[in-house]
């Protein structure tokens, strides 16, 4: 209080000097108190960011689950046939037998022998079901065979797993298959209905010492990426079963 009231002129210098040092002093530790609000800032903004990347996450979710309602929906407008929606609750994929469980079985109408599909096309078929559960074999399966065509050029052959490729088998090295072409299911199946994309010609290559060409297959159906699949309620033609089977007898 006595040197703010003195008027000496030594007083005022030193006062002066004083406030000068106190002002140095106040801007170079003026970062610790902001030091503080920073850090309880940065902290607000990562929750902010937290939530918005897991509100990202669940739009992202949203829009890839309209993707598949779309795509089943065109798949009932264009299939003759019933359709029963299921979830995947299991895979196995890391064999030559693979296959997947789904969410319904036989209390459902479901029954051994119904094939498998997707909006993208062929997934396989039902091989054993219970009440609420149903076993469904992959087309990436050894025991798996079906008729299938290019849609091109007509020409048929048997798809079935090699244990590593997805093949058109039985098609002489004379006939019209080209990398590009899609395979369908035929009308000479007994087990699926004709029409069903299976894949793409992915190459196309005469065997050495054979008459057959080497046909690899890419599948439609993206096999590591399911979640949930359509059941068709389609039977083979018993009728039809009996005419062949006397025929060949």
């Amino acid at each position: 209080m006595m040197m703010l009231l003195n008027d000496n002129s030594q007083v005022h210098r030193f006062r002066a000097y004083s406030i000068g040092i106190a002002g140095v002093l106040q801007n170079t530790f003026s970062f610790i108190p902001n030091y503080y609000a920073l850090k309880e800032e940065n902290e607000l903004l990562r929750k902010l960011n937290v939530n918005l990347a897991d509100e990202v996450n669940q739009l992202r979710e949203s829009k890839l689950e309209n993707i598949k309602l779309r795509s089943f929906l065109n798949l009932k407008d264009t299939s003759n046939v019933k359709l029963i929606a299921t979830k995947i609750i299991a895979k196995n994929l890391t064999m030559m037998r693979n296959t997947i469980t789904i969410d319904k079985g036989l209390s459902s109408g479901i029954k051994i022998g119904n094939p498998i599909v997707t909006g993208d096309g062929l997934v396989g078929r039902v091989i054993n079901a219970s009440d609420n559960y149903s076993l469904i074999q992959l087309m990436l399966n050894v025991d798996f065979r079906a008729s299938a065509k290019d849609q091109r050029s007509r020409v048929d052959g048997i798809i079935l797993w090699n244990g590593k490729k997805l093949i058109l088998n039985n098609v002489a090295q004379t006939l019209d298959v080209k990398p590009g072409d899609a395979i369908i299911t035929s009308q000479y199946s007994n087990a699926f209905p004709q029409g069903i994309k299976i894949g793409v010609v992915q190459s196309a290559k005469p065997i050495d010492g054979k008459l057959f060409q080497e046909i690899v297959i890419a599948p439609a159906v993206n096999f590591t990426r399911l979640e949930e699949v359509f059941v068709l309620d389609y039977f083979p033609s018993l009728e039809k079963i009996y005419l062949e089977d006397t025929a060949i007898k």
